[in-house]
């Protein structure tokens, strides 16, 4: 089930430039959501709504987190709102991840694909490992709230001024090497994600992905977020809004 209304911001906070937290009151949606899914949200001046990932999930005191960065004008727009102000929110849409239960697992997160991962890490604690990669230390996210969590936090960033240098899938080679992962869940930019499948293949563990597309509705109507999956040896086109964000891993046909 989902919701469509005006929800007040109870807290903005800049994370990075141009990457804004936003806590919302919204105690159905919340009451609703789970970890992986998004909000289809009004930007003020524009027809379309931006999608925009649930970063948290607070049920007991009725919020929802979205940590969003500013792409266009559209983002920018709903960046510009103020605590006290509303936003117009349809929600929560999609499939979450499907997280095992007293398993380990670990997460894979690049740059502004990090935020739906940590209420992952929330519900798994110690369980869970999480692996973020950033491009360098100005765009590091969240690190602080993966590891209150009880995570253990592994940061990669492409010139090295933090963490280790490199590609996020160098350290998830070294934790799936061991055999104690029973799944891995990555949100990130496409070349990662095909990156992070092809290495799950390699030692055998389930893998889901979630995917961005650019959406219309968000609901499964308009198949503006088609993309190419596969089932049963049969391709077929399923919509990222509706079908997804998040596939298993061995369902996606990504593009080469």
């Amino acid at each position: 089930m989902f919701y469509c209304g005006k929800y007040p911001i109870l807290e903005k906070r800049t994370l990075a430039k141009g990457v804004y937290s936003f806590e919302i009151d919204a105690p159905e949606l919340a009451g609703e959501a789970q970890p992986g899914q998004f909000a289809n949200i009004t930007a003020p001046g524009f027809t379309l709504r931006r999608p925009i990932s649930i970063c948290g999930i607070d049920k007991e005191r009725g919020t929802l987190r979205f940590v969003f960065e500013v792409r266009g004008n559209g983002t920018e727009a709903i960046a510009a709102l103020g605590e006290g102000e509303s936003l117009d929110i349809l929600a929560p849409l999609g499939n979450g991840f499907r997280i095992p239960e007293v398993k380990k697992i670990v997460v894979v997160g690049g740059g502004i694909g990090v935020p739906p991962l940590l209420e992952v890490s929330r519900k798994s604690r110690e369980l869970c490992t999480a692996i973020l990669g950033f491009r360098d230390y100005s765009k590091i996210i969240l690190e602080d709230e993966f590891k209150e969590n009880g995570s253990e936090t592994i940061l990669c960033t492409d010139d090295g001024s933090v963490g280790q240098k490199g590609l996020v899938t160098f350290p998830l080679a070294d934790i799936l090497e061991k055999g104690e992962t029973a799944a891995v869940m990555a949100c990130g930019p496409t070349p990662m994600l095909k990156a992070v499948v092809k290495m799950c293949e390699v030692y055998n563990v389930p893998c889901q992905v979630s995917l961005e597309q650019r959406m219309g509705c968000g609901v499964g109507a308009c198949v503006v977020c088609s993309c190419m999956t596969v089932r049963n040896g049969k391709e077929y086109y399923s919509r990222v809004c509706k079908d997804g964000p998040v596939f298993k891993a061995e369902e996606v046909r990504f593009d080469d």
